[in-house]
This record gives structure tokens, sequence and C-alpha cells, in this order.
């Protein structure tokens, strides 16, 4: 199980109203760091799958769910509890520090 898409049309259903928790990765094609932490993210996916639902919405495609969340930069990851964010991370990072902040979170 890797990373869902996700869209402005399917973000209440697939993210609001998830019972667990669920990061969402707001990215872009031309993102050089959204690439590089890709790979990473589909690892985490299957390794949390139960414990996290881990999805992806571009931003170029999507433009209404990063605005209404403040995304200034990409990549930026949210993780939302019970329909609320819980915490969020800019930038890129390494698997192993972005397994430990969404643990954090969850």
């Amino acid at each position: 199980m890797g990373t869902t898409p996700v869209t402005d049309a399917t973000f209440e259903n697939d993210v609001i109203g998830s019972d667990t928790p669920v990061v969402v990765d707001f990215w872009a094609e031309w993102c050089g760091p959204c690439k590089q932490i890709g790979p990473s993210l589909e690892e985490l996916a299957g390794e949390l799958d139960g414990k996290v639902k881990i999805v992806k919405l571009n931003v170029d495609e999507n433009p209404n769910a990063a605005s209404r969340y403040g995304v200034r930069g990409i990549p930026t990851l949210l993780v939302f509890k019970d329909g609320a964010v819980a915490s969020s991370k800019v930038g890129a990072a390494p698997k192993s520090a972005l397994k430990q902040w969404i643990e954090g979170a969850i």
C-alpha cells in the first residue's frame, strides 16, 4: 500500500472525514525536494499501514486545499487527526526524520 492521490473534490471525504490520522503531502511535479521525499513517503505508507494514511495533493491541479491551509512552500506535510491539523512540516527530510515526525504526531 503506497500513497494515495487526493484532490480538492475528495479532500473533505478522504482527509477531514477519515477515521485514521492522515498525512497530506502538498507537492508539485516541478518541485525537486518533493520528488526527493516521494520514495520515502511511499515506503512509510507501507510501513505505517493501519496506523496512518499518507496521501498526496498536487497543488498545481488542486489549489483550494493548499490555500485553505495556508500552504506557501512545498513540500508541506500536514498531519490531520479527527479532521483538524495536528502537526505540520515544511521542506524535505530524510526518511528516518519523517517517520519520527509522523509517529510523534499520531
